[in-house]
């Protein structure tokens, strides 16, 4: 539960993000080894090389100071190129939220939470912490939705907050399982209740496999200039809800709007173009300035 309430408190505090725009364009699909059917007027197409993981999508395309990423290179589980300083705000966010929801719970009425206020009175501190990591991990019954809904959004999330600051897949599952064991069940949660089995495994195993999905449905949406079925609102609020903590970052940062921009094609940019005509003689002199604009 505290999870989901932090969740909740991060996407609230996160709520600006729909803005900005888009990214790179779409993968590109290589066959290895096909050779197109000969005709009698036609020579065997020779076989197309195929995609190099190494090589970006758009190895042309402007950056005007950006840093490639993961989405500028094709779908990779192992590839890492990994960006230290933004993970390390990531990280601070990740925090930041869970002390925010900490002091809040802390300062709800009795009956709440399932945390015995009772306990939390003749404790101290510290001491409620050695004895609950002492006493777990066990089986909570939590209900369904916090244990299998929400606890693995958040591993999913916690995932996505590595993966898209360039970690393969098993770096960031190491990550998930860092935020989800140590900062939460063995850290924030374990102040007030003993650490739960469901917990270690599904929020960083079974958001590790919903992250990874997460990855590959941004990656479409990235690819397709931020729009979803023809819609950048909802390209936006998708992306937001399957990567907030790096999109609200990229928000703040306007790396959207960069990309974006950097991203269009001059066939994008709309153009004005202007004439001028003049008609000396004849029965009707004249002239005149003529303007186009192309969008």
């Amino acid at each position: 539960m505290p999870r989901a309430i932090f969740l909740l408190i991060l996407l609230f505090l996160s709520a600006r993000t729909i803005a900005a725009d888009d990214a790179d364009s779409g993968v590109p699909v290589a066959a290895s080894g096909i050779v197109a059917a000969s005709t009698p007027d036609s020579a065997a197409v020779p076989p197309l090389p195929p995609i190099s993981l190494d090589r970006p999508l758009y190895p042309d395309g402007p950056l005007n100071g950006r840093r490639r990423t993961l989405y500028d290179y094709p779908y990779s589980r192992t590839r890492s190129m990994p960006d230290w300083h933004q993970l390390a705000v990531n990280t601070a966010i990740l925090i930041g939220g869970g002390i925010t929801t900490m002091v809040i719970l802390e300062s709800l009425p009795d009956g709440s939470t399932a945390w015995s206020r009772a306990e939390r009175r003749q404790v101290p501190l510290f001491k409620r912490w050695v004895n609950h990591v002492k006493a777990g991990p066990v089986w909570d019954h939590d209900k369904f939705i916090f244990n299998y809904v929400l606890h693995p959004y958040g591993g999913a999330a916690y995932y996505m907050s590595a993966r898209s600051c360039g970690f393969n897949m098993w770096g960031s599952f190491l990550y998930s399982f860092a935020i989800s064991t140590l900062f939460w069940e063995y850290g924030f949660e374990a102040f007030n209740e003993i650490p739960s089995v469901q917990d270690l495994v599904i929020t960083p195993v079974v958001g590790t496999v919903v992250g990874e999905c997460f990855y590959r449905a941004k990656r479409s949406i990235v690819s397709r200039r931020y729009e979803l079925l023809g819609s950048p609102v909802l390209g936006y609020i998708a992306a937001f809800f399957l990567d907030p903590v790096n999109e609200v970052v990229s928000y703040f940062r306007k790396d959207q709007y960069h990309i974006w921009r950097n991203s269009r094609r001059p066939a994008d940019e709309p153009k004005l173009t202007s004439s001028i005509w003049v008609n000396p003689g004849g029965m009707n002199p004249g002239g005149g300035l003529s303007l186009k604009l192309t969008f």
